[in-house]
């Protein structure tokens, strides 16, 4: 029993990471696991409050320590109370932007390292997010991502109708990882487990589409 399950999310501001989030948190409160989020985005002055206000909704406990806190340890004290608790699901949020993209890219092996003190295999998962209208940009911002922080997974957002779906089977192959998620909409349900026959299915219209209303 290798509790809690940890996963990092990763990502440029203004993807939509602190949505994602929230939605995340969401979609494992409902399936029956108990949620705990870190809010290790220390550097963005509204990132806690705005996470605040997502775990409120999704109904999932939140640790944090304000701006200007060391993000490593913000992942550290959220990790020990998950372990305390026994909480199933830790997501840990981070920096989207710090004063240089090295620092961040250190913050982010430096969270790593903190978080194995305590859960040696930790983190078990890192979610990048990316924000599926920018296209080759969202590929670049990844490659950055990939050569500090080991990602299992993607998360693309801003698919709900203006992103063309043909940019989701680009980006997935252009980077060799599983899309684990995809934002189709606002609301706190529309983040949608990735299922790649379904989507194809709906890329090429093999099913009849619904008419616009």
């Amino acid at each position: 029993d290798r509790r809690p399950h940890v996963i990092m999310v990763v990502g440029v501001n203004g993807v939509g990471k602190t949505t994602t989030i929230g939605k995340l948190a969401y979609n494992y409160r409902n399936a029956g696991f108990n949620v705990l989020i870190g809010a290790a985005d220390t550097f963005r002055a509204a990132a806690n409050e705005q996470l605040e206000v997502w775990a409120q909704r999704a109904g999932v406990d939140i640790i944090g320590q304000g701006q200007g806190a060391d993000p490593a340890a913000v992942a550290f004290d959220t990790l020990q109370a998950a372990v305390n608790r026994k909480t199933d699901i830790v997501i840990v949020d981070t920096a989207g932007r710090l004063h240089t993209r090295s620092n961040l890219m250190e913050e982010l092996r430096k969270m790593s390292r903190v978080m194995k003190k305590l859960l040696p295999d930790a983190p078990h998962e890192v979610f990048l997010v990316l924000d599926a209208t920018t296209g080759q940009n969202a590929i670049q911002q990844a490659k950055e991502f990939m050569r500090s922080v080991d990602i299992t997974g993607l998360v693309l957002t801003k698919l709900d109708g203006t992103a063309k779906g043909g940019v989701v089977i680009s980006i997935a192959n252009s980077l060799a990882l599983p899309v684990r998620y995809i934002g189709v909409g606002e609301r706190i349900d529309d983040l949608q487990p990735f299922d790649t026959k379904e989507f194809a299915a709906a890329l090429f219209s093999f099913e009849p589409a619904t008419p616009e209303g």
